[in-house]
């Protein structure tokens, strides 16, 4: 598939799960592909390699998305090396999962730093290059909108941030034709959260369909939103779970 032929997509977190599997599919539907990663630099380079496969120009870039600086410079260096960004994947995140009254006010800030700050930061600078008719795509959590058990106060609270500031930038950018949509995946095997882990018979307990998605079905959405065909949906989530909020 060509239909994002001659485009530029930015993937944050890029390197592993559904981040590297979004870049994978982007890539595939014909984009140039930037990566962000914050340690994993030969991973980076085993995703930005399999980019380069599918006949496409890849780059993988180190930076830290609890540090606006290195947020900041990220964006520069692709627009740098390919131009206009037309696709900005802020897939980027941590999860921190305990009781409310054990949380530090230290992983209070990591949290809201990386999962918040970090797309407020990016998306303001990614802006700034984005052509007409340009795709800001967030990755948040069903945890946003429903939340079935204790202990994700903290990480609700921040993907739950990210729905206002989709609906509210879909607003200012609309004129430019510019496309704000936020994805709400489920239960997603990965390392983060493996489908054989100790609490996934729990989760899919909670499913319409019990069993996890994989990054694959979450790229695929992030895919379609990206696409020509999906020019008149924006300020828009999209719950991707398994019937897990049904």
């Amino acid at each position: 598939m060509t239909v994002l032929k001659g485009k530029t997509a930015m993937v944050t977190g890029g390197s592993r799960g559904m981040g590297a599997a979004i870049a994978q599919r982007l890539a595939a539907d014909g984009a140039n592909v930037a990566i962000t990663y914050q340690s994993s630099a030969e991973r980076a380079q085993d995703v930005v390699a399999s980019l380069r496969e599918l006949g496409v120009e890849a780059l993988a870039i180190q930076a830290d998305a609890a540090e606006p600086q290195d947020v900041l410079a990220a964006v520069e260096q692709v627009a740098e090396a390919f131009g206009d960004i037309d696709i900005l994947v802020n897939n980027a995140g941590v999860f921190n999962v305990k009781p409310f009254q054990d949380f530090s006010l230290q992983e209070y800030e990591q949290t809201m730093s990386v999962n918040v700050r970090s797309v407020f930061v990016g998306t303001q600078a990614v802006l700034k290059h984005m052509p007409v008719g340009g795709r800001v795509i967030t990755v948040g959590s069903n945890l946003a909108e429903h939340v079935p058990m204790p202990g994700s106060t903290l990480y609700s609270a921040s993907k739950a941030a990210l729905i206002g500031f989709t609906k509210a930038l879909a607003r200012e950018v609309g004129e430019r034709e510019i496309t704000v949509n936020i994805v709400h995946p489920g239960s997603t095997n990965t390392e983060m959260n493996p489908a054989d882990g100790p609490f996934s018979d729990v989760q899919r307990s909670l499913m319409a369909i019990p069993r996890y998605a994989e990054p694959e079905d979450i790229a695929n959405l992030v895919a379609w939103i990206a696409s020509p065909v999906s020019r008149s949906v924006t300020g828009t989530g999209f719950t991707i779970d398994n019937g897990t909020n049904a």
